[in-house]
């Protein structure tokens, strides 16, 4: 069961202390490389496989929803609402209110196991045994350019059009989200030991100075640490060029030459910070709960010159048996009480602004406390610094891919 003991507020942020869970969360946000398998890297690069991409015609199965009143929802673990029985509160509310049952799955654990599980089967058409999915949204992007899952009835979401956050509604990989919706969404940032560094971090640019030598770490995964890095140096990077990646890892090589980045690490990020064996690395900010409650002087930063804002999504994969069912499930999140219960469980920036308003009001101290938190709900000041990347394109990819291979040994 998640903790219920208090966390501390988080060190250099501007709002209340977040209570709830302080289980370490599994990363979601992994580059798919030549770890992801002969499937997965044939797919993406268009060769070897050229019965990957799935036309439109070949997408939908006969919905079922009206005789079936159930769904598939495949999730991360740790991903939602849960009560002191093992229930799941908003789940089960769902269910009482629209007599649909939920075959609810904890079984993605890594963003590039689940594509080449799914991939085989979403090619050949087969029954995906699930209604609903969620990936990071770098993933969903490969999933919408193979033609993998299905656009929505937007008639079925009108929570979802009167409640999105305008600023994830309209990603690259997806213009108008039409066959994906966020579940939750978070910020890659700066973490660092305020304390042992003896001055704050405001930019990515400090990540190089002199002290630091050593003490640096970097995401290992391509679609991690890149629009960060692109980030520091004026780089747009919803619309990044190649030549502006490139200059950004040649940045990174320098300061591996240097012996100025430690290493390149996954979630594993969070166990340098705690020893003291990093100062400072590349994070994200639903880990910054986890990490100041544990020490106080552990700070997380956007840098000035902006940060990583993205999002892991809802999808209704290719021939899904029960389509309408799976997008009232969609909107039922979408709703401003329910999106409240789930922000204040998982403690990820919520994609549905008005649930602050629904927290804040709640007359519950700990609940109205998140409201002002800006890590759920991000304030204006820090919004105008979040940018969403778009997706590294399969042209690109292999070459971006080699070079950052080389960079990180990885």
């Amino acid at each position: 069961m998640p903790s219920t003991t208090p966390a501390r507020r988080p060190s250099g942020l501007h709002g209340p202390t977040l209570h709830g869970p302080t289980r370490r969360r599994p990363t979601r946000r992994r580059v798919l490389g030549a770890g992801a398998g002969l499937f997965g890297a044939a797919a993406l690069t268009g060769c070897g496989i050229p019965s990957a991409y799935v036309d439109e015609d070949r997408r939908s199965a006969p919905d079922r929803s009206e005789s079936e009143k159930r769904l598939g929802f495949s999730n991360w673990t740790q991903y939602i609402d849960v009560d002191d029985d093992g229930g799941r509160p908003t789940l089960d509310a769902f269910t009482e209110r629209t007599g649909i049952r939920v075959a609810y799955t904890e079984d993605i654990n890594d963003n590039d196991e689940f594509f080449g599980k799914m991939g085989p089967v979403l090619t050949q058409g087969t029954d995906p045994g699930r209604d609903l999915m969620v990936v990071s949204d770098w993933m969903a992007g490969r999933y919408v350019a193979l033609g993998w899952v299905q656009a929505m009835d937007r008639a079925n979401l009108p929570n979802v059009t009167a409640q999105l956050d305008p600023q994830l509604a309209d990603p690259a990989f997806d213009p108008g989200r039409r066959r994906s919706v966020p579940w939750q969404s978070g910020i890659t940032g700066i973490a660092y030991n305020r304390k042992e560094l003896g001055r704050e971090i405001k930019s990515v640019a400090d990540l190089w100075a002199p002290d630091l030598k050593g003490r640096v770490t970097l995401f290992a995964g391509l679609d991690e640490a890149l629009g960060l890095l692109m980030l520091a140096q004026g780089a747009d990077i919803s619309a990044f060029t190649e030549d502006q990646a490139r200059q950004a890892m040649d940045l990174v090589q320098r300061m591996v030459d240097s012996r100025h980045v430690r290493r390149f690490t996954g979630n594993d990020y969070t166990s340098d910070l705690a020893s003291g064996a990093a100062l400072a690395c590349q994070a994200y900010s639903g880990d910054a709960v986890q990490l100041t409650a544990e020490n106080p002087d552990i700070a997380f930063v956007v840098p000035e010159e902006g940060g990583e804002l993205w999002a892991e999504s809802l999808l209704i994969p290719n021939r899904a048996g029960h389509k309408r069912n799976a997008e009232l499930l969609i909107d039922h999140y979408y709703q401003p009480e329910v999106a409240a219960e789930l922000a204040a469980a998982v403690q990820y920036i919520c994609p549905v602004p008005a649930a602050r308003e629904v927290l804040a009001a709640s007359g519950d101290r700990e609940k109205a406390e998140l409201a002002e938190h800006p890590l759920l709900f991000p304030t204006e000041e820090m919004r105008a610094r979040l940018h969403s990347m778009r997706d590294v394109g399969s042209a690109e990819r292999p070459g971006l891919h080699k070079v950052w291979t080389r960079i990180t040994g990885v």
